[in-house]
């Protein structure tokens, strides 16, 4: 859906690999969108609208002379398909869509569907409580880490956001497979400074295949 078939292949040998070196269970998952934003459709409507009746504002102004009996309905016409089609390009350019995506808003839901994912997909059925997520929301281009409670008091806040953060530049250029590769090497480096190297994980408790869903429609 999102990854070839090489990139699937990569990411579920490193994943193995990190495993098997680290001693915890790791699950990718790659999404389409965290929500269906529906808002964001009518805010760039507005903009439209306010965009075209400025224009209107400032031809009439520059052209007084082009008034007629029929300039109200072409001033209505001129707005509505300026709205219309800042709507459609929301729409068809997730980029200029996400131009009208507040950032809390965006963070709550990604949060909300890594949270949600964990629990349906019950990654939290491991022997040492070890799982941890690492989703990738494409339209939000917003990565989210949810470890398991075994993890509580051994890693902060801040230690998993800089796996994010090496994530970050992969996936504001569109490059997920990436993304996920750099936000791997980063948790293995972090998950072996806290002294994890070498422990034994009990054999392979969750898939080491990326989860791919089309996410909120």
């Amino acid at each position: 859906m999102f990854l070839t078939a090489a990139e699937t292949k990569a990411i579920e040998a490193q994943v193995a690999a990190i495993e098997a070196r680290d001693g915890v269970q790791i699950v990718t998952a790659i999404i389409g969108r965290a929500n269906a934003h529906g808002e964001l459709l009518w805010k760039a409507f507005a903009l439209g609208v306010a965009f075209a009746g400025f224009a209107v504002v400032v031809g009439d102004v520059l052209r007084p002379d082009w008034s007629s009996a029929h300039a109200a309905l072409f001033h209505v016409l001129v707005i509505l398909a300026g709205g219309t089609l800042s709507a459609v390009a929301a729409l068809f350019v997730p980029a200029y869509a996400r131009l009208f995506l507040q950032v809390a808003r965006r963070d709550a839901d990604v949060r909300r569907y890594a949270e949600s994912l964990f629990l349906r997909r019950h990654l939290f059925n491991t022997r040492g409580r070890n799982g941890i997520l690492v989703l990738v929301s494409r339209f939000e281009r917003r990565v989210e880490i949810v470890a398991d409670i075994g993890f509580d008091g051994r890693i902060g806040e801040p230690e998993w956001r800089s796996v994010i953060a090496r994530m970050t530049p992969m996936l504001a250029a569109d490059s997920t497979a990436a993304a996920l590769k750099q936000g791997l090497a980063r948790l293995d480096e972090l998950l072996v400074a806290k002294g994890m190297h070498g422990t034994p994980s009990g054999g392979n408790e969750l898939s080491d295949r990326p989860i791919e869903e089309r996410g909120a429609t």
